[in-house]
């Protein structure tokens, strides 16, 4: 199984052929292609290359599938007995991604 571990949004995701994946937003329209640069990790099944920090020539390829709002985040605050209680809600936004090829490109001396 081809895999790959992708860095984007300040946040790690794993990556693989044909799934879809739900990352911070990203700038695009549904539909259009992305190409992830920075990958960490990755496997196609008989080996596994660690890049440090990053695999060089790595990239995986996505298609925007659409944008979005998770669900609803409740943040409550309270200071007992000094009458002071708000109540707030937050929806982050995401980018729904729908991963087509994983590539490794070259082989570099940091693989085990």
């Amino acid at each position: 199984m081809t895999y790959a571990i992708i860095r984007t949004g300040g946040k790690q995701f794993r990556a693989e052929a044909g799934k879809t994946i739900r990352i911070p937003t990203l700038v695009g329209d549904a539909g259009s292609k992305i190409t992830f640069d920075d990958v960490i990790l990755g496997s196609d099944g008989d080996t596994t290359h660690i890049g440090a920090p990053g695999l060089k020539g790595a990239h995986v390829t996505g298609e925007i599938v659409k944008h979005g709002l998770g669900d609803k985040i409740v943040v409550f605050k309270a200071k007992r007995r000094k009458n002071y209680a708000k109540k707030q809600g937050h929806r982050q936004k995401f980018t729904e991604v729908r991963i087509k090829d994983i590539a490794f490109g070259k082989k570099s001396g940091g693989e085990k």
